[in-house]
């Protein structure tokens, strides 16, 4: 992601969370840091290669060796195609370069679609922050991904199951 995908990442932004979307200035903020020797950020856009539209968008924080999701969208026209899966894997090679040992990330709640992708790639919910996403106050799903338990998942046979 660079800043000229900003525009076009907030549209979908708002679009898919109405209630809850970041700023602009998150998305400055973020992608301060995601450049540079002392980089810390790692976000990437995804776009239709047939219109050129960005349909997808993820970010990675990372500090030490603890990385979190910052951000994951797909676009509704693209739920289904593996674009998620995709990006989280991006997200996951990142923190393997930042050298991180461990990934947190927050989910909503009652968004069970999110939350099956990440038990997919090895995640485990380890506790809820209560009211975490507002003005709607609702509360977040917090998982975890020990990295070292992710490479021992990517090599596990797949069940069918999706």
């Amino acid at each position: 992601m660079r800043w000229w995908d900003i525009a076009p990442v907030l549209e979908l932004e708002h679009e898919l969370f109405p209630d809850d979307a970041w700023s602009p200035g998150m998305f400055w903020s973020e992608l301060a840091h995601a450049r540079g020797p002392g980089a810390t950020r790692h976000y990437v856009v995804a776009e239709d290669p047939a219109t050129g539209r960005i349909t997808g968008y993820a970010g990675l924080a990372a500090l030490g060796d603890l990385a979190d999701v910052q951000t994951i969208a797909v676009s509704r026209e693209a739920w289904g195609t593996g674009l998620g899966s995709e990006l989280l894997t991006d997200l996951l090679k990142a923190a393997t370069d930042f050298e991180c040992a461990t990934v947190l990330l927050e989910v909503r709640v009652d968004n069970a679609r999110a939350q099956r992708l990440y038990e997919r790639f090895g995640f485990e919910p380890i506790g809820f922050r209560r009211g975490y996403y507002q003005p709607g106050n609702i509360d977040a799903l917090v998982m975890r991904l020990t990295m070292q338990e992710q490479a021992v998942h990517e090599h596990a046979p797949e069940t069918g199951t999706e």
